[in-house]
């Protein structure tokens, strides 16, 4: 870890965070929420070791990464073009992806807007939906899950205080050790939930790892991450000209079982009955990873390494 450098680099008009390490053939790693660059050291450590150059960006809006005020500064196009601006300033023309969480649904983005700068495409959690022209996204989310799922009480403003009123370390831990497969819900006593009882760290993370995180959250708050999720709809309507247009970069697509974004109904269904694959024509490879929880590069690293290196190395 101590291999790894840290640099700031200028990207789109806000100073972007960019942990670095290896020589080769790059690999960019995307990473979702609540999560930093952190989030892919282990990946990071074994791509270099093979030959490869990992580069793990903090994401607009997180960690040591600067956070635009306005939350209509982080649609897709905004995050797309911080990785584009970064590919720039690196020199770097074509580079392997991976992402997980937020950073699948900006790869699958990136992948619709820049395919001529993907060698290939890993993306872990979340599917790509196609742009249903008659229905806004979140108009889909309270209709199927009601007013208490997370994206859709994250709109709300406010929520940026309700999260700072729990200890970071606790609200984190809920965040990335349950493992129930079934949507997350934010009542609007959410603060209050955290009392009881404390957290106990799995086998695959470290007290060292959650002081990290933690510490960066601590000091930026959530107001960046939400915007993301406040943009869902905006992103809907801006990608309008994108309506119809397929992934045709080779993907490989990996999820757990036990994973929320997995057992969302019909969402089973649309990866094994063929609807993944006529919107992914590119999709090579789906992977359903037994007893795995969303979090799946941090809690099973070295199947992960493996399943990224055995298809980027293919190409």
């Amino acid at each position: 870890m101590e291999n790894i450098q840290h640099t700031n680099i200028k990207v789109n008009g806000i100073n972007m965070h960019v942990a670095q390490i290896g020589q080769g053939p790059p690999v960019l790693l995307v990473h979702g929420f609540p999560e930093l660059w952190y989030t892919w050291r282990h990946q990071m450590m074994y791509l270099s070791s093979k030959g490869y150059h990992a580069i793990a960006p903090d994401l607009r809006g997180f960690g040591d990464t600067e956070a635009p005020p306005s939350s209509t500064s982080y649609t897709a196009f905004h995050i797309v073009g911080d990785l584009v601006c970064l590919l720039d300033a690196l020199g770097l023309d074509k580079v392997f992806v991976v992402g997980h969480d937020w950073g699948a649904i900006i790869s699958w983005y990136l992948s619709l807007f820049r395919p001529d700068r993907i060698k290939a495409l890993v993306n872990m959690s979340v599917v790509y939906n196609p742009r249903n022209p008659s229905v806004k996204p979140l108009d889909f989310m309270r209709h199927t899950f009601g007013d208490d799922f997370y994206i859709c009480r994250f709109q709300e403003t406010g929520w940026e205080e309700e999260f700072a009123k729990v200890d970071t370390k606790r609200l984190l831990a809920s965040f990335y050790f349950k493992r129930i497969p079934t949507p997350p819900k934010m009542p609007r006593d959410f603060a209050n939930l955290f009392s009881p009882p404390p957290y106990a760290l799995p086998s695959w993370f470290t007290q060292q790892d959650l002081d990290y995180f933690a510490s960066k959250f601590r000091a930026t708050g959530f107001a960046g991450p939400f915007n993301y999720y406040r943009c869902f709809d905006l992103n809907w309507e801006l990608c309008a000209a994108w309506t119809g247009k397929e992934i045709t970069v080779p993907v490989k697509f990996i999820v757990g079982e036990l994973d929320m974004t997995y057992n969302v109904p019909g969402i089973k269904e649309y990866i094994h009955g063929g609807g993944f694959k006529e919107a992914v024509r590119g999709l090579e490879q789906v992977v359903v990873m037994e007893d795995v929880g969303h979090f799946i590069n941090q809690e099973k690293p070295q199947q992960i390494n493996h399943h990224i290196y055995d298809f980027i190395s293919m190409f």
